[in-house]
């Protein structure tokens, strides 16, 4: 009965982001064969047609959480806002930084490898996407203020 619970409230979720990737998301040009928003409506149709299947069959087996694992679960979400509100103003690279040392410390990893991690996740993610990728990864705004306070 959760399984149709939860799949049902995603599923009305689900149904308005397809309605706003179907009527309101447009690009005023197409940089790919696919165009920018094709991946929100595909993304929502996928989306919806797993949650048709969750709510026609659900799982038979009950869905029993322990205290620690919803605390890591309701860290995570927090972590994950977190990591939104802190991408524009300190950047791609400081942000994904803090955000896979800190997962990666949640899950066990060392402090240590946790750093090295992060580190990784933030510049070689910052290098896979801006460089080879060639996408526009925000700088921060923190990151401009303190690169035209040394350039003057």
């Amino acid at each position: 009965m959760a399984d149709r619970i939860f799949a049902g409230v995603l599923f009305l979720a689900t149904v308005a982001y397809a309605i706003i990737a179907f009527v309101s998301i447009s690009a005023p040009f197409q940089y790919d064969p696919l165009g920018p928003e094709s991946w929100p409506q595909i993304l929502s149709v996928i989306a919806l047609l797993c949650l048709i299947h969750i709510l026609w069959k659900p799982d038979v087996e009950g869905l029993e959480v322990n205290r620690a694992t919803a605390f890591r679960l309701l860290f995570m979400v927090a972590l994950m806002i977190v990591y939104a509100e802190l991408y524009e103003p300190v950047g791609f690279i400081i942000s994904t930084i803090l955000f896979g040392a800190l997962t990666a410390r949640m899950l066990g990893a060392t402090l240590k490898h946790s750093a090295i991690f992060g580190l990784a996740a933030g510049i070689g993610g910052y290098l896979l996407c801006a460089i080879l990728l060639d996408l526009n990864l925000p700088e921060g705004e923190l990151v401009e203020a303190l690169l035209e306070m040394g350039g003057t």
